[in-house]
């Protein structure tokens, strides 16, 4: 049975329907068991090639091994991207807290300076009257009168005093501490800027790697290689549809969901970033991020964290608008858009665009609005 239509549409629009018309020419989305078409065959070189291309290819095992060595190193980015992400969002709320802090030091003085002032006051006063003490003073008055009166000002002057003190002695532990924690946010913000800087010459690293590796090839090895991949994919998808999971998922998108996936789907063909939020680009876990903040619904930055913050739903009960967390490492993340379909970010090199929900292991799915 075909896709409710009233669970991926907002706004009027047909989201699942706009997202299929952008990848139709690659892939279809069809009914259950059926959600992605196999990839096409590439017919098999002559041997009379053009001039500058091998006039026979690789065998295939030679280049699923290139295959499966990029699939590592660009894994490996993505794992050292989640990094890079953690401390960059590490750091917004550390300086955040810095400044918070230096208000509250600010204040804090301010504060002291005015009870030191009082207290400077009060050590004027006394000396004005010739250093006695109040209660001193009030005993040799020869007045009843007075000295009846003055009692009670007496006692008010040492309730004041003895909370003067204890002003003064609070403020001072208050700044104290303001300057502990600020001096720990620093450090924590140095450690979390060694370690971002760590992630990204890592990222650099890998990517620099798959791209020297990929210019090795030549073209037709090159189109032999993206077959393979889109073989590899389309295997893992059928397996998952194997199992008959899409005839249990029935659940429709929320309100908020409709919203998420439309942001989703408006990014279609944007390229993929390490690090990027949009609006222009961004990396897997920016854009799941991106769609559910314009859902109204702020999530973590990272796939990681989206991971272990978010509810936990069965795959079977899952709906558009939830998230697909993929991997043991929880490195990579997707939208899930219904009838066996994905929106997500791939990796370097690749734009926003739909896949195969079951096209690579699944760790499990979240839900942004639980």
């Amino acid at each position: 049975m075909g896709p409710d239509k009233r669970t991926v549409r907002a706004g009027g629009s047909g989201i699942l329907a706009t997202a299929v018309t952008v990848v139709c020419a690659v892939t279809v989305l069809a009914a259950p068991g059926t959600a992605f078409a196999a990839p096409a065959p590439t017919p098999s070189p002559t041997a009379s090639a053009s001039a500058g291309t091998s006039a026979t290819l690789p065998a295939d095992k030679d280049l699923e091994a290139v295959r499966e060595k990029l699939d590592a190193l660009y894994h490996d980015a993505a794992v050292a991207t989640d990094a890079y992400n953690a401390a960059e969002e590490a750091a917004r709320k550390q300086s955040a807290e810095i400044v918070d802090l230096a208000q509250k030091i600010v204040k804090g003085q301010q504060k002291l300076d005015a009870l030191k002032e009082r207290a400077g006051r009060a050590a004027a006063a006394q000396y004005r009257t010739g250093g006695l003490p109040d209660t001193a003073q009030l005993m040799l008055s020869d007045n009843p009168s007075e000295f009846l009166d003055g009692a009670g000002r007496v006692l008010q002057g040492e309730r004041a005093t003895k909370a003067l003190i204890r002003d003064l002695t609070q403020t001072q532990q208050d700044l104290r501490q303001y300057a502990a924690d600020a001096a720990d946010q620093w450090n924590r913000l140095e450690a979390g800027r060694k370690a971002k800087a760590a992630a990204k010459k890592k990222i650099k690293e890998r990517i620099a790697a798959a791209e020297k590796l990929q210019s090795k090839l030549e073209k037709k090895q090159k189109e032999r290689l993206a077959e393979l991949e889109r073989k590899a994919a389309y295997q893992q998808q059928t397996a998952w549809l194997g199992t008959g999971i899409l005839g249990e998922i029935h659940s429709k998108a929320s309100a908020a969901g409709k919203k998420a996936v439309a942001f989703a789907t408006a990014q279609l063909g944007k390229p993929y970033v390490w690090g990027a939020e949009g609006p222009d680009s961004y990396d897997c876990s920016g854009l799941t991020s991106q769609a559910w903040a314009s859902a109204g619904k702020p999530i973590p930055r990272t796939s990681e964290e989206q991971w272990k913050q978010l509810k936990h739903v069965d795959v079977k009960d899952m709906r558009p608008g939830d998230l697909i967390i993929y991997f043991d490492d929880a490195s990579h993340v997707a939208m899930y858009i219904g009838d066996g379909a994905i929106i997500q970010a791939p990796r370097p090199g690749r734009t926003v665009s739909v896949g195969g929900a079951g096209s690579m292991p699944i760790l499990g799915v979240v839900r942004p609005d639980a």
